[in-house]
């Protein structure tokens, strides 16, 4: 008797290998699309071969009028596979960052909050490496930096990613493969959205003009990427000048400008600005409080948070609260 076709089988040896160590019930983040439902069906299978538990949870953001409809679709995909326990979870999506990057923060919010309900240790997430590549060009749009260079990790905190190593192209063969039905979202069509534009215009142009594998290549930058960022981040920790979200400007000055923007970067996400918002063109305005001093007005961050120096130092200070109508 033969094995499971190629497209399938690599799906379920990344799965194997994001299972491994793991002790405890682990979770798969399905929106019912190809790709998540290749990973569901994959750790359907992986998880009973290790004797572990293996559920699904899959968010319902309210973005479109069939989307209690598709919830309940995925949730009986995910009991038709044998996964136990199947949640469904409706959340209701911010403004904060834009739709994109709202959705996203409601979605992982969910994740989490599940994953300690059924005390998961792991929740695995279907990006591919075309996702990945995607993400590097994105990051490299916003010109944040190395870090925004290195893409998505395989593993961070709760959340694992066994499908980076993979194609679209092959995870959707494995769905295929498995008889399952995806959900196509219409926003993955919707050119509004940046990444959409990536994925169905900048892509395919770059495969044209510069031949294949530029999908592959961006991978692997993402992961040189990450482990520099990984190690000058390291760096930049141990030697943090700012404390309570105030630098001394002579210290600012006087280091290496890989450690100082790294430092202005963190101080910013410290005081409530997006990561998805800020850019390098925020950070460089901090910088030139530092180094093109001219008397110059506070700078204006992502969220309403801004950064000022004064007295010798530089000072970043949040968004303003409300309390009823008044600001403090």
């Amino acid at each position: 008797m033969g094995g499971p076709p190629p497209a399938v089988a690599a799906v379920r040896v990344a799965v194997r290998h994001a299972l491994a160590g793991l002790d405890g019930t682990v979770l798969v983040a399905c929106s019912g699309g190809a790709d998540s439902l290749a990973l569901a069906a994959a750790t359907a299978v992986e998880a009973r071969a290790l004797g572990r538990r293996a559920g699904l949870v899959t968010v319902d953001h309210g973005l479109h009028r069939d989307s209690a409809a598709v919830a309940r679709r995925v949730v009986e995909q995910g009991r038709a596979l044998g996964l136990d326990p199947v949640r469904g979870e409706r959340v209701e999506v911010g403004r904060t960052g834009g739709p994109e990057a709202a959705a996203r923060t409601a979605r992982y919010a969910a994740l989490e909050r599940v994953a300690d309900e059924v005390g998961a240790v792991a929740v695995l997430l279907a990006h591919t490496l075309h996702d990945q590549a995607e993400t590097v060009l994105l990051g490299l749009a916003r010109g944040s930096g190395t870090r925004s260079l290195a893409g998505m990790p395989a593993v961070r905190g709760l959340f694992r990613r066994p499908l980076l190593g993979l194609s679209r192209q092959v995870v959707r063969q494995a769905c295929a493969d498995e008889g399952l039905e995806p959900w196509e979202d219409p926003a993955n069509d919707d050119r509004r959205y940046r990444r959409v534009r990536v994925r169905h215009d900048v892509l395919p142009h770059l495969e044209e003009r510069l031949g294949p594998g530029i999908a592959q290549a961006l991978a692997r930058t993402a992961r040189a990427a990450r482990d520099d960022a990984d190690a000058l981040d390291e760096i930049a920790a141990a030697s943090d000048p700012f404390r309570d979200a105030q630098a001394a400007v002579g210290d600012l000055v006087a280091a290496r400008p890989a450690l100082r923007r790294r430092w202005l970067r963190t101080a910013a996400l410290a005081v409530g600005c997006s990561a998805s918002a800020l850019t390098a063109g925020h950070v460089d305005a901090l910088e030139a409080l530092l180094l093109d001093w001219r008397g110059q007005g506070p700078v204006h961050l992502p969220g309403g948070a801004s950064g000022r120096r004064t007295c010798g130092r530089l000072v970043l200070t949040p968004a303003p609260t409300v309390v009823g109508n008044l600001h403090t």
